[in-house]
């Protein structure tokens, strides 16, 4: 059980010290989901920014420039591959023709050893079974719906995922797992979280 959050701020209509504040209570309250990690995903100046740590949320204080658009992030419960070995931890990055791309998930894959074999993809020391969607995706090719289709229907268990790309689109692929998404459409703000409950709690301190 992990947790994914986030915001698209599509107006830009959050300062930077209301992003920071947004971006902190988002995390603290998604560690309920997990507390082996922590990790966000950003686009400055055209450059896919990820920061993570083994830390729990309430230890990692997370900030982003003034002019971030998009922020996935996660909160980490480990199933599989030792968190204390940060590139175990989400997002992970990955690369396609198109450039870059952060991927987080929440979820368990049961299948990523017999992709890895049958798909033929390359050694990694990351032992996270959710790596294999960014493989997966690296190998088709491309970043774009037919390809995150593609991806979602050959892992089996369960799953949300999240990817930024580094032209600043943000794409979510929705499985068993919850997701909660509202829309602030007077403020040009979504804003995302894994559980209704999560989100009760960011909008009470915010």
């Amino acid at each position: 059980m992990c947790a994914i959050f986030g915001f698209v701020n599509y107006r830009r209509s959050l300062s930077r010290s209301e992003m920071k504040e947004l971006i902190n209570r988002l995390s603290v309250e998604s560690e309920v989901r997990g507390k082996d990690a922590t990790g966000i995903a950003y686009v400055k100046h055209g450059e896919l920014k990820v920061f993570k740590r083994a830390k729990p949320a309430h230890k990692v204080r997370l900030y982003v420039p003034e002019d971030t658009v998009i922020l996935t992030g996660h909160t980490r419960m480990t199933t599989q591959g030792d968190a204390r070995y940060n590139y175990n931890n989400h997002p992970f990055t990955g690369k396609t023709s198109d450039g870059s791309f952060a991927l987080c998930h929440n979820g368990v894959l049961y299948n990523d050893s017999q992709l890895a074999k049958s798909e033929h993809l390359p050694k990694s020391k990351i032992e996270t079974d959710s790596y294999v969607a960014t493989q997966l995706i690296e190998k088709y090719g491309r970043l774009d719906l037919k390809t995150i289709a593609k991806m979602s229907e050959a892992v089996e268990g369960s799953f949300v995922f999240t990817i930024l790309s580094d032209k600043n689109k943000l794409f979510i692929a929705k499985g068993d797992n919850p997701l909660c998404l509202i829309h602030y459409k007077q403020l040009g703000l979504y804003v995302y979280t894994s559980t209704e409950d999560i989100m009760k709690n960011v909008l009470k301190g915010s």
